[in-house]
């Protein structure tokens, strides 16, 4: 599949005292990037609890910071499935400042049922979206 890419200012609120991004946001972005993602393949994740019985969930995250970000640049967040299994996806995502690379990670998310928080299958029609759009 292909990598969707989505631009990111950086914030004041993003960074913390010495103007530099505060670790834990680039998750932050990588969430952004990935709901961007599904709402450019026509999903809103309201509709999908609502419609379909399901909520995603990271069941993992494994990520390396390679170069800081800093406040009021602006990146550019990308993600990718690399993996489908019946009920998860494995996402690679990177954080681009140009041509640099600030960030990488692999984001592992589970497809549950929202009262139960049992694994479900993601519906085709999403993965066949993905494919087609993203």
């Amino acid at each position: 599949m292909q990598k969707f890419e989505w631009p990111i200012r950086i914030y004041y609120e993003d960074t913390d005292a010495g103007g530099v991004v505060f670790y834990a946001n680039y998750l932050k972005f990588f969430e952004r990037c990935r709901t961007e993602m599904l709402r450019a393949a026509g999903f809103e994740q309201d509709s999908l609890i609502r419609n379909e019985r399901i909520i995603f969930v990271v069941r993992s995250v494994q990520i390396d910071y390679l170069k800081p970000a800093r406040f009021n640049e602006l990146i550019s967040v990308t993600a990718g499935i690399i993996e489908e299994k019946k009920a998860s996806l494995l996402f690679e995502q990177f954080i681009y400042r140009g041509e640099d690379v600030l960030c990488k990670g692999l984001v592992r998310i589970a497809c549950v049922d929202p009262e139960t928080m049992r694994p479900k299958a993601i519906p085709k029609i999403l993965i066949e979206q993905f494919k087609n759009e993203c």
